[in-house]
């Protein structure tokens, strides 16, 4: 309870008044996926390097809401029990990468540590696929710390440099010297002129912060429209449409942490941009899990964290630091951790989910680091553009930088596997409000079958192990079926848990839809081919891979 005095004029006398303000603890929020956030929000807490804790998981909701997109076994939030055993995937590198290198005059400019640094790479910046024009674009550092261009693709792997009328003849949109940058397709915008939200790391005067721009087409940036808190550089930010707020990413120091992440969040992108000096509070750095180099013994540290909301969780891509060798290039590389509240993380691997080569002579031979957006949704794929730097051998120069991509399968970071003894896998108690089954799953030598049971455990008739029509297939979207139940609309909305009973296969996700066509309504990270917005409402109606507007 807190009191203010002042004084205030009436029409014939000043008069001192005493107020008294009553504080009300706001009610607490409440997820699309039934996790209540405390009222103290977001959690302070002092940094650390253990590893971060996880409310939901260590207390879930007694009844888990699936009606927003494909349900992912990245942790044990569905599962109640399973004898199926887990494994995490990592990304495989397409073979004819780099798909963009620099080679024209004004991305061949510039040094690092005193060697030529030709540079035509995303450092975050961002690589998105516009629905409105059917078009990936990718915005880049070109040159090393000089400027920011824009290239377009109408497959994601052949780039093309248009030519605008920023600096005629060139594909140049931003003419500042930058460090790293995030350029966000705001798909939830209602003003036209502020479609394209760009975060340049600027420090005139000494004091590094980001400058927010407003954009229509990503082209032309205009003034700034505001100015971060102070923060180092290699700060970025990004949207959670499960909440409704602009994140930032800020990069700090802490004893014993080094590099690490500050949060600030709020539903006005510059509102949330306003923070003092190390007051915003501690987020994630690296942990005690995270491996050393053997040729460095260094303790890694947090270099980068982007973020994109993808199906029914938050995607993490944390660039890890591990040192940096006298001659090579930093050996960064990303790894993948999990968010369902927003805020805390699980990394349930701590191995890169993107690596960095060892080889002398490779195009990522050193500092791979993500792409703002996350990733793309390419058919049964998806797309992670990352930048990568060949180096200079005994230096730690960055040398040639350039971008490349990894493919990963679409929901494909974790499966659950059963060998030919087979296995289940039983949710806790979950409620949906659409009425067709489907799922992600790899069994073509083998056999997947559902059944539905109550909130005891108890199969419900006619929706059985037995009465489920088996699947023997490999498909990142098929439906599930019954003998005598097409659908599950009679079990909308009431408390129910699936078994999954699979053979010689993997399992990668599932999900109720509304419509026969297996929309998730779940969001689509970065975009891709054949989506509408920043949800999936197309489902089976997504390009085939290998079509004209999907490569292989």
């Amino acid at each position: 309870m807190t009191y203010y005095t002042g004084y205030f004029r009436t029409s014939s006398a000043l008069m001192m008044v005493t107020i008294m303000s009553v504080s009300f603890p706001l009610p607490a929020e409440t997820l699309y996926n039934g996790i209540q956030l405390p009222e103290a929000w977001p959690p302070e807490r002092p940094p650390s390097r253990e590893p971060m804790s996880s409310p939901y998981l260590e207390n879930p909701p007694p009844v888990i809401p699936i009606d927003v997109g494909r349900q992912l076994f990245v942790d044990d939030f569905l599962i109640a029990d399973t004898d199926l055993k887990r494994v995490y995937h990592q990304s495989s590198y397409y073979e004819g990468n780099p798909v963009l290198k620099p080679e024209k005059p004004w991305e061949i400019e510039g040094e690092s540590q005193g060697h030529p640094a030709p540079t035509a790479m995303p450092f975050s910046d961002g690589v998105w696929h516009d629905p409105q024009d059917k078009l990936f674009k990718m915005w880049y550092m070109a040159g090393y710390v000089k400027r920011t261009c824009y290239a377009t693709a109408k497959d994601g792997i052949y780039w093309e440099r248009p030519v605008f009328d920023v600096v005629p003849g060139t594909n140049i949109v931003h003419t500042a010297g930058r460090d790293s940058s995030a350029i966000w397709l705001d798909l939830f915008e209602k003003d036209p002129q502020r479609r394209y939200k760009a975060f340049f790391y600027e420090h005139p005067e000494g004091s590094g912060a980001l400058t927010i721009y407003f954009s229509s087409d990503g082209i032309h940036w205009g003034n700034p429209a505001g100015r971060s808190g102070p923060t180092g550089d290699r700060s970025t930010a990004f949207y959670n449409p499960f909440r409704g707020k602009w994140v930032y990413s800020i990069r700090a120091g802490a004893p014993g942490m080094g590099r690490m992440r500050r949060y600030s969040e709020g539903a006005d992108v510059l509102a949330a941009a306003h923070w003092e000096s190390d007051k915003a509070p501690f987020w994630v750095g690296a942990d005690t899990l995270d491996p050393q180099r053997d040729d460095l013994k260094t303790v890694p540290e947090l270099y980068n964290l982007d973020a994109v909301a993808y199906e029914s969780v938050l995607l993490g891509l944390f660039s890890i630091w591990y040192g940096q060798p006298h001659d090579r290039a930093k050996p960064n590389q990303v790894c993948l951790g999990f968010s369902r509240d927003g805020f805390h993380w699980v990394r349930p691997t701590h191995e890169p989910f993107i690596p960095v080569s060892e080889n002398y002579g490779d195009w990522n031979w050193a500092n791979v680091q993500s792409a703002g957006g996350g990733c793309l949704v390419v058919g049964d794929k998806l797309y992670f553009y990352v930048s990568g730097r060949a180096g200079v051998r005994g230096s730690p120069a960055s040398g040639v930088s350039s971008t490349g991509l990894a493919l990963l399968r679409r929901d494909g970071f974790a499966s659950m596997q059963a060998d030919a003894t087979g296995g289940t896998l039983t949710t806790r108690p979950l409620t949906f409000s659409g009425k067709f089954l489907f799922v992600n799953a790899a069994a073509s030598n083998g056999e997947l079958r559902v059944e539905m049971l109550d909130e005891a455990g108890n199969s419900i008739v006619p929706f059985t192990v037995d009465g489920c029509k088996p699947l023997a297939m490999d498909s990142v979207i098929q439906r599930v079926t019954w003998n005598d139940a097409d659908d599950l609309s009679k079990l909308a909305g009431k408390p129910v848990r699936f078994r999954f009973h699979l053979r010689n296969g993997a399992l990668y996700a599932f999900w109720v839809s509304p419509e026969p066509s297996g929309a998730s309504h779940g969001y689509v990270a970065a975009g891709g081919p054949g989506f509408t917005g920043p949800t999936d409402t197309v489902g089976d109606r997504l390009p085939a891979a290998g079509s004209s507007s999907n490569p292989p």
